[in-house]
């Protein structure tokens, strides 16, 4: 289901509709910028909302449910070890040949299940995110947040999707309100029933899946959601 229909206040920037990300392309099967979840997984993001929002901070949504034929993508891309248009920004300290021994490429995810979800905070009230500048598409994901590619979030250490061990939740190195960001978003879904991937402070699975072993491949768009109550 859209989740949108269960909370039109949680902030969504599908990343993987667009070129900017770590492919440096829009993914096959975005075709539209919405949300796609199981109900428990939306209703469970809709009550860490009510909570965040009487803290002053909105969940913002960049990955839901993800088609089969995105993450078939993703291997592609993977594997075309002379494709490193983004490697400046999201994956400077690793090399591409290494993405599926490290863990950051899969021929599988979780995502297409539709309980996962990659989120992050937004301060309120929450304003657009500025424009980039010139060269910011090349400046490193763990780069000081005024530096990096520009994100309305609060500063989590890294931007999404940065491939490198300062993602991973728990990291010593990220401190301060850093860390603060990190454990908020982490308790505040966990509460919910959600539990985080270690190697990605954004990504977040609702436990139990209600498809724990169906990996779906309908293409991200709203009339893949038309009509559905379930």
């Amino acid at each position: 289901m859209a989740l949108s229909s269960v909370d039109p206040t949680i902030l969504q920037e599908m990343r993987y509709v667009r070129p900017h990300n770590f492919v440096g392309e829009p993914i096959d099967g975005y075709r539209q910028p919405v949300c796609i979840l199981t109900r428990p997984a939306a209703e469970a993001l809709h009550r860490a909302q009510v909570r965040l929002l009487r803290q002053g901070y909105s969940l913002k949504v960049y990955d839901c449910y993800r088609p089969q034929r995105a993450v078939d993508h993703f291997v592609r891309w993977a594997e075309d070890l002379g494709d490193e248009r983004r490697k400046a920004e999201f994956y400077p300290r690793v090399d591409k040949s290494r993405l599926f021994e490290d863990g950051y490429i899969a021929g599988k995810s979780g995502h297409s299940r539709g309980s996962t979800t990659d989120v992050t905070l937004v301060r309120l009230p929450a304003l657009p995110a500025p424009r980039p500048r010139p060269g910011q598409e090349s400046v490193p994901c763990y780069a000081p947040r005024a530096e990096r590619y520009p994100d309305n979030s609060v500063d989590m250490g890294t931007g999404f999707d940065c491939f490198d061990t300062l993602s991973h939740t728990d990291d010593p190195r990220v401190q301060g309100a850093q860390r603060a960001n990190r454990d908020l978003l982490r308790s505040a879904l966990a509460a919910e029933g959600f539990v985080n991937l270690p190697e990605e402070w954004w990504h977040f699975t609702h436990k139990p899946e209600l498809f724990p072993d169906t990996y779906f491949d309908f293409p991200v768009a709203h009339r893949s959601v038309a009509g559905h109550r379930s």
